[in-house]
């Protein structure tokens, strides 16, 4: 008999993650010179997809966006089509494709990169940070009317340095959880 593809595992992983989406979302300050917030959630997307499949990531980042759209408040306290709308809409449909895109980076660099360390922080930092940031400054381009420049100023600079720290911290962490699963897998 065939396996399906969501097994009752399958379904608390991706289920946890959604917590974890939701949780982060409340771990936030602002900084001073940008509209959007720091939150703990690009660190739980880019752990989200270093554990799961790129399906699984896309189906879970999805979920979690439609509990947002339909008003469920798990944006740090928002909800709604507004937040898909403002200044940080972007950055979190970027999630979405950021997520897939780093799980799908993982695989098929698993051949290349033999170190899960290294290939971890490689596809989250190359891989699935440019895509967030990329929607992110296209959405403050087009909804605070910025240029290129001053949306870079906004939406990139002032995260960069905490992005990486973030997506080490992910790394360690789905390296230490996917040790542990495959170990009680096996």
């Amino acid at each position: 008999m065939k396996q399906p593809y969501f097994s009752t595992a399958m379904i608390t992983k991706i289920s946890l993650c959604i917590a974890l989406l939701i949780v982060s979302g409340f771990i936030r300050f602002p900084l001073p010179m940008t509209p959007s917030p720091v939150s703990a959630q690009t660190l739980v997307v880019n752990l989200t997809a270093l554990i799961l499949s790129p399906m699984q990531a896309f189906v879970t980042i999805g979920i979690f966006l439609l509990m947002g759209l339909i008003g469920i408040p798990v944006f740090g306290g928002s909800g709604g089509i507004s937040s898909f709308l403002g200044p940080n809409g972007g950055f979190i449909i970027g999630f979405l494709f950021a997520a897939w895109a780093i799980s799908f980076a993982n695989q098929v660099l698993k051949q290349v990169i033999k170190n899960h360390s290294i290939r971890y922080i490689v596809v989250t930092i190359v891989v699935g940070m440019p895509i967030i940031y990329l929607f992110g400054t296209v959405f403050m381009c087009l909804v605070l009317q910025m240029d290129v420049r001053a949306a870079l100023m906004a939406a990139v600079v002032p995260f960069i340095v905490g992005d990486v720290i973030k997506c080490i911290a992910a790394s360690a962490v789905a390296l230490a959880l996917n040790r542990a699963l495959s170990r009680q897998l096996s």
